[in-house]
């Protein structure tokens, strides 16, 4: 199931929807606090796909389709499109040592260098056409790994001058990490494969994941023993014992999880991703290594690809489809909702089509329900049977409950 969904996600661009950027709101409903994600203008509709912050929470990069990368120096007041010298999509944007010098990849081999902070970007000959995912620098700008479609793995040792490929397979990897060193590493990828490698490439191991979902992000936050990688279908598996074993942990979620940080230690950490169905975001925090994992609210409805936290585990930024880039300055904390996992067991099945909607929307399934709406101040603003959700609404976006159940709101936007 995993490997014939994700072949239709390939190039995940021409998968989504194209939605309005709507602002995240501020607004009280049962079970949600305070918004504590908010909306930085990024002056881009371009889906963004990267965020990273070298050094501390001030300066910043994201990097997305279209070959645009953006820069902050005031962390996030405002962000600059830097001259990349391409229009072919990024996936990832990283700076191993400081804001100068950095490395972004994306399709078709590309590979890019700045070694002034993004003022200039020069093409790295890669040697290979397959579309690249992911790029990790582990202690320093000489060696480093990038890795992609169809089997793809490279090595440089000599700051991206030159390229080796160092494995043969017809695996789709992900992701890349080298937690310590540029010896122990691991790599994600598609049908559950998570590979490692203790020579630096030379040869690689497959783990034994215990699951055939695609898996996206791989990540060890302090050392290469305890490690967490995430995907399809609300998957999110854990190690204690540097991959030798991996135990599936209990997101309460159905969506796509596409990257995930934990930024002092293993115990507190976030997941972003996408709903299955027509989109929407997800952001998942756990404070206890995993063992539970509650959702916050975003107000927003595009897909998020990328979360990172420069500094500690209280600010942190989020990157997504449509130009979104979101803040947190209080670990989000302000907007978690209760666990997520009684959210979605309640809400299971449940689906809003279409979604944006101009006239009106329904739930499939649901027709003879009655589910009350709510507008961003968190006013009542009618009961709708499940057929005709939204009618006679003005523009704007809207929460959606079944009547007399406590259970997830669901964003629904009205366009006209």
């Amino acid at each position: 199931m995993g490997r014939s969904h994700l072949l239709v996600r390939k190039e995940e661009a021409m998968r989504h929807l194209r939605f309005i950027l709507i602002p995240a709101v501020l607004f009280l409903l049962p079970g949600i606090g305070m918004a504590g994600w908010e909306s930085q203008i990024s002056g881009t509709a371009q889906h963004l796909k990267s965020v990273f912050f070298p050094m501390n929470v001030q300066t910043g990069f994201v990097a997305g389709d279209s070959g645009i990368i953006l820069k902050t120096t005031n962390g996030g007041a405002s962000w600059a499109r830097l001259v990349t010298g391409t229009t072919t999509n990024l996936w990832t944007v990283r700076f191993p040592v400081d804001d100068q010098t950095g490395f972004a990849v994306g399709w078709y081999g590309l590979i890019l260098k700045t070694t002034d902070g993004g003022t200039s970007w020069a093409t790295l000959p890669s040697g290979t056409a397959n579309s690249l995912r992911s790029v990790h620098f582990p202690v320093d700008v000489q060696t480093g790994y990038t890795v992609g479609i169809s089997g793809t793995i490279l090595k440089t040792t000599n700051g991206g001058s030159s390229w080796a490929s160092i494995y043969t397979g017809s695996t789709s990897f992900r992701s890349v990490q080298f937690p310590n060193d540029a010896q122990t590493g691991y790599v994600a990828g598609s049908i559950g494969t998570i590979l490692k490698t203790t020579d630096g490439g030379v040869s690689w191991t497959r783990l034994p994941t215990g699951t055939s979902e695609w898996l996206w992000p791989v990540y060890f936050p302090s050392d290469d023993q305890t490690g967490y990688a995430a995907g399809d279908y609300g998957t999110i598996l854990k190690s204690t014992d540097g991959g030798a074993s991996w135990a599936t942990q209990v997101s309460g979620n159905f969506g796509y999880l596409n990257s995930i940080h934990f930024p002092q230690n293993p115990w507190t950490g976030y997941i972003v991703g996408g709903d299955v169905g027509p989109g929407g975001p997800i952001v998942l925090k756990t404070t206890d290594g995993g063992a539970s994992w509650s959702s916050q609210f975003t107000g927003l409805t595009s897909d998020l690809w990328s979360v990172f936290f420069p500094g500690n585990d209280q600010t942190g930024y989020v990157a997504g489809n449509s130009g979104t880039i979101l803040k947190t300055t209080d670990g989000g904390i302000g907007v978690e909702e209760a666990r997520s996992t009684v959210f979605r067991i309640r809400t299971v099945g449940l689906r809003i089509t279409p979604n944006p909607f101009t006239s009106f929307a329904a739930v499939p399934g649901h027709s003879s329900e009655s589910f009350a709406l709510y507008d961003i101040s968190g006013r009542k603003v009618g009961i709708y049977k499940g057929d005709r959700i939204g009618v006679g609404l003005s523009a704007g976006i809207y929460f959606l409950k079944p009547e007399g159940k406590d259970s997830k709101p669901l964003r629904i936007v009205k366009l006209r």
